[in-house]
């Protein structure tokens, strides 16, 4: 009786997970329109010019579009159902991700264990179970992330499409082909080490600090729960330049006009991209979604004695 206790009680665990997932793949979908128009963003692509403003200090600036107008830009041009350009390669690697990375952490002896409150623990063994949650999620997401990027390349090279209107990546079979002819199986794991090391690494760091937050500072349910939400921002937004080099590694090297010069260098690895992108200011490219802006540059005053050169203005 017990045993059919146990298993009812995994089965239903297990068919709550799923709804969970189905909810946030409908979340993730409805949303898709904004993660297009960031994925844009972070490639460094404006199709709508700035218009002057101000901050708030008052210092002139330069202002972009916000993430609803780029939306609504993408809408104007390609219709309802062109905002949802790349969702399907998203969804599908979502899925894999999900099925894959629960099996890998089952054969890793690290299945989802259920978890007791902190204040029928110990102090050893709720350390052991921190460690022993933080090595599953390390496992499912490392593993998550490694058998779906080539759908998260595809994804993000659907969307790239916008900026040359090229039809190379129209569907999940097509893409393959595509990359497989002119990459290699290198092209479908473009941009994987820089989304590795910035997931990871939130992970850890964010997990790490709440659970130290929580054994010596914080004791409050409700102020737990704000902590570790607060925590995971924070690095997130520490990391968030890795997730811009991920993303231009992901279309750079490819046949698509927003992966080839004048538009993007050429790079040789991620290292070189965030180098060059660090060089030009732009690794926050897309973290400010609602107040994006860029500061004018003030006019270089010549230091030496001689009279400055006559500007020339270019002939339209």
């Amino acid at each position: 009786m017990a045993n059919f206790t146990d298993y009812t009680r995994n089965e239903e665990t297990e068919v709550n997970s799923w709804i969970r997932f189905g909810l946030r793949l409908g979340v993730s979908a409805a949303l898709h329109p904004f993660e297009y128009s960031k994925a844009l963003i972070q490639i460094g692509y404006e199709p709508i010019a700035a218009r002057p403003g101000k901050s708030m200090l008052g210092r002139p600036i330069m202002v972009l579009p916000n993430i609803f107008q780029y939306a609504g830009h993408i809408k104007r041009i390609d219709g309802f159902y062109g905002c949802y350009r790349g969702l399907a390669p998203k969804l599908a690697g979502a899925v894999l991700s999900m099925v894959v990375s629960e099996r890998v952490a089952e054969k890793l002896d690290l299945a989802q264990r259920e978890e007791k409150d902190e204040s029928e623990l110990t102090e050893e063994e709720n350390y052991v179970q921190f460690k022993y949650n933080l090595k599953r999620d390390i496992v499912l997401t490392v593993s998550g992330i490694v058998v779906s990027h080539p759908f998260h390349v595809i994804s993000l090279r659907m969307m790239a499409q916008f900026v040359g209107r090229e039809t190379f990546y129209n569907s999940i079979l097509g893409s393959i082909a595509e990359i497989w002819k002119t990459e290699g199986i290198r092209g479908f794991f473009s941009g994987l080490i820089p989304k590795l090391l910035c997931d990871v690494a939130c992970l850890v760091l964010s997990s790490s600090t709440v659970f130290i937050l929580n054994k010596y500072f914080i004791k409050d349910k409700v102020a737990r729960q704000y902590n570790a939400g607060f925590t995971q921002f924070m690095f997130s937004s520490l990391l968030y330049p890795l997730q811009v080099v991920s993303t231009c590694s992901a279309i750079s090297g490819s046949r698509l006009m927003a992966g080839q010069p004048p538009i993007m260098p050429e790079y040789s690895n991620w290292v070189d991209c965030w180098n060059d992108l660090q060089s030009r200011r732009e690794l926050k490219r897309g973290s400010s979604l609602f107040w994006r802006s860029q500061v004018l540059q003030a006019p270089i005053i010549a230091t030496s004695a001689f009279a400055p050169l006559p500007k020339l203005s270019r002939y339209q």
